[in-house]
């Protein structure tokens, strides 16, 4: 009777048909569940569990737990289910419209396979290898168990195909962290950076999630060869906005401006009365400008080059020439530096070529000094 009575209930069952059972026994390739409403055996096959691969069937589901199931085979005494296929059907019903939505997915990597990562998302999800991050990553043994965002890619319920994408998501909020840092940028904002990349030109400096350059002639108060000479990749810096164009992306920025300048406590380093030496950098007819440290040059007016009466600057120096100078005056406001040559020289040197240069004029040569005239001396 109990026999007639299952094949009744048996044939009241049909392939697709959808019911509700409760695990009651997890066996290693299968799980066991009562069927609600019904007295027959519902058996669910360790591969119709999940729609990744698993090596037993605990690792699904466990005893109690009542599940959704579809009907994938009818025998006699048992009807053969599957929760994977509902699984699936719900998945991809909602995926769809986050695939339509452009919406952002978190899910567990479950495996780590050659040329990529495997999620589970009620489906089957493929990250391959070059959609993981934005930078090439050798291996991925460490990302089985981290959850990550992901963006769908591409989606095709009939081939059962998923493909998923974290370096989109990657992407999307750097784009965002730019946009959001490009508002905020001023003119005149000094800000930590870090060098990225050194060219020819300058070098480009993260300040937050987007480049800036900092043009070589921006990166020292004195005069730079090549970058390389000042700043490294790596190097954390102070940088000042020069300027920023949002719709192109470009921001200019000088490390130069945030150092202190080569005027900067001149009073304490060339004080009036002391003696420095410098280059002459420049002659023009009222003079020659010295430069005396990186940055900083003077005036020799043409009165403080000789004792003597000379008609140009040329006829005593000549530009490149190492020169001993005197102080005269220092004004630290308006950049400005007062020096003499001729107070470092004594008279007589100019009206007898017997007396030899004092200590301190050692950085002249005799004839360029005072002149033609005393060249011919002697002659």
């Amino acid at each position: 009777m109990a026999e007639e009575l299952n094949q009744v209930e048996v044939k009241s069952f049909e392939v697709g048909d959808k019911v509700i059972g409760q695990v009651r026994k997890v066996e290693e390739k299968q799980v066991l569940v009562d069927i609600q409403g019904s007295k027959l055996d519902g058996i669910i096959p360790i591969s119709e569990l999940s729609s990744l691969h698993i090596e037993k069937a605990s690792d699904a589901v466990s005893e109690g737990e009542e599940l959704q199931l579809e009907v994938i085979k009818v025998e006699e005494e048992a009807l053969i289910l599957s929760k994977r296929k509902i699984d699936a059907e719900k998945a991809w019903e909602s995926l769809e419209q986050k695939f339509e939505n452009g919406e952002i997915l978190e899910a567990d990597v479950k495996d780590v396979v050659k040329g990529g990562l495997v999620v589970d998302l009620g489906v089957r999800g493929f990250v391959p290898a070059s959609l993981v991050e934005s930078y090439f990553v050798e291996d991925f043994s460490d990302y089985k168990g981290r959850t990550l965002t992901f963006k769908i890619v591409e989606l095709d319920k009939e081939k059962n195909r998923l493909i998923l994408s974290h370096r989109a998501v990657v992407e999307a909020e750097k784009e965002m962290q730019k946009r959001n840092r490009l508002e905020e940028l001023k003119p005149g904002q000094i800000i930590e950076g870090t060098v990225q990349r050194i060219t020819d030109f300058g070098a480009f400096v993260d300040i937050g999630g987007i480049d800036g350059l900092v043009h070589i002639s921006q990166l020292s108060h004195e005069h730079v060869n090549k970058p390389t000479d000042v700043v490294h990749e790596g190097q954390k810096v102070q940088v000042k906005v020069l300027s920023v164009d949002r719709d192109n992306e470009r921001i200019s920025l000088s490390i130069k401006e945030t150092l202190p300048g080569p005027w900067s406590n001149i009073s304490e380093k060339a004080p009036k009365g002391s003696v420095l030496k410098g280059i002459v950098k420049r002659l023009v007819s009222y003079g020659a400008f010295v430069e005396v440290f990186p940055g900083v040059e003077g005036l020799v007016h043409i009165s403080q080059i000789a004792h003597k009466h000379i008609g140009t600057p040329h006829e005593v120096l000549k530009e490149g020439q190492e020169v001993n100078v005197k102080v005269l005056d220092v004004n630290e406001a308006e950049q400005r530096l007062s020096l003499s040559i001729k107070e470092l020289l004594d008279k007589e040197i100019e009206e007898n070529h017997d007396y030899e240069l004092p200590e301190e004029a050692k950085g002249f040569q005799l004839g360029e000094v005072i002149g033609d005239k005393l060249k011919n001396l002697g002659k």
